[in-house]
């Protein structure tokens, strides 16, 4: 879709996200790294735990489809080199702290001047002003100030948080629309401009439940772990089964009422039979109203039933009786899901290093025109500095000279 776009992703992991996006769209990604590599590619796990940096599952996760440069920014020549680079490019994305590109004369006002219509991509913690501009953040500290470890992790307990780092996604992903917004802007108009994301903001809106629970019922929703609180009661979403868990919610009214109809259908055909379920007027039942006595009431039967059956037996049930259940599932399971290989989900990417294939998410779009997918894995540290810096006119010598000083 984007395959005549060339972009320079200058960011760390709060924006890798970003640049993969517009990877997989077609966009030309040029990885700059500092001359060695990036720190990022220390990140594990590592693949067969050997920790070496063309190893990190992390690296190549978020760099795949990208290629790759090392160059020294603080240099003198780094930055006409750069120049020259982002003289070339409709895209850059950055995740500098505030104001440092503008202290090398690299800012969005000094890219301008090279290219009308460049467009900068800034990802920083906490917004380019106001009082925590300045303020360094880890994703537990983006969470936190976000709101999101006020509701994870088990009532009257301390904050969980989430296994695998989420900020740098939410605000990878909102800098990726962000910018596709400013392109099609500049397709229009011709004018480029500087998209601004902070993950504290885009990490903000994982709080969509939250913010109407509050404006609606006056209600500031709290940590309650497997269950959710209503005004009333505290009623379970997660539910255990004979081989792990699946995800549930009992929800009345005519919103729910088939799905309740039809689970109570099912679990009286396998003889699950409950008087309470049977004579329960579900489109009138409203879950936000309802006492704890009503809510266990509900919920006692339906436990038992979930817990002698297995989350596939559960999984294909529901699919068949059009019922809203969700099994919780592993990256095993994924990966041996049938409805994600029917969908083609995964392929296998050659690692010319390792002479192996690996298994990757194809893509995440489906296209009747173009098929997306990984066309080459993560780059390894200045893979295509050759490639690209010729194309800039440098020599093979030049660039052995500039490589000698760490300028490249």
């Amino acid at each position: 879709m984007l395959n005549n776009c060339r972009a320079l992703d200058l960011t760390d992991e709060k924006g890798f996200l970003c640049g993969k996006i517009l990877a997989d769209l077609g966009v030309e990604v040029i990885k700059v790294e500092r001359p060695g590599g990036d720190e990022a590619r220390t990140i594990g796990p590592f693949y067969r735990d050997i920790p070496a940096p063309d190893h990190s599952l992390y690296w190549w996760a978020y760099n795949s489809n990208k290629k790759g440069l090392t160059l020294n920014l603080e240099s003198g020549e780094g930055r006409d080199l750069f120049r020259r680079l982002a003289a070339g490019a409709d895209f850059i994305i950055e995740s500098f702290k505030p104001g440092y590109l503008d202290s090398l004369e690299l800012g969005y006002t000094d890219l301008v001047r090279l290219k009308r219509d460049i467009i900068l991509t800034s990802i920083t913690p906490f917004g380019p002003e106001g009082r925590y501009r300045d303020y360094q953040v880890t994703d537990i500290v983006s969470m936190a100030m976000s709101g999101i470890l006020y509701q994870t992790g088990d009532l009257d307990t301390r904050p969980v948080h989430m296994s695998l780092p989420q900020a740098c996604l939410h605000a990878g992903a909102d800098a990726a629309v962000g910018t596709l917004l400013a392109y099609y802007h500049r397709e229009q108009s011709g004018e480029g401009q500087q998209v601004d994301v902070s993950l504290q903001q885009s990490t903000a809106w994982f709080l969509a439940n939250a913010i109407p629970m509050y404006e609606l019922n006056q209600i500031v929703s709290r940590r309650s772990g497997s269950f959710r609180w209503s005004m009333k009661s505290s009623q379970r979403q997660v539910w255990k089964c004979r081989d792990g868990f699946v995800f549930f919610n009992i929800i009345g009214g005519r919103t729910g009422a088939k799905t309740l109809f039809e689970l109570v259908q099912w679990m009286e055909s396998e003889g699950y039979q409950d008087e309470y379920l049977h004579n329960t007027d579900w489109e009138r039942l409203d879950m936000f109203a309802v006492n704890q006595d009503v809510v266990d009431r509900i919920s006692r039967p339906i436990e038992t039933f979930f817990g002698n059956h297995t989350r596939a037996e559960i999984a294909e049930g529901a699919a068949r009786r059009r019922i809203s259940v969700c099994p919780l599932s592993s990256m095993q399971d994924l990966h041996n899901d049938r409805q994600l290989a029917v969908r083609d989900f995964w392929t296998k990417v050659r690692h010319p290093g390792l002479e192996e294939d690996i298994t990757y998410p194809r893509s995440y779009i489906k296209s009747s025109v173009v098929d997306y997918k990984i066309d080459r894995p993560a780059p390894q540290a200045g893979q295509h500095n050759q490639e690209i810096y010729g194309s800039l006119g440098l020599s093979a010598e030049e660039q052995k000279a500039l490589s000698l000083k760490g300028v490249i």
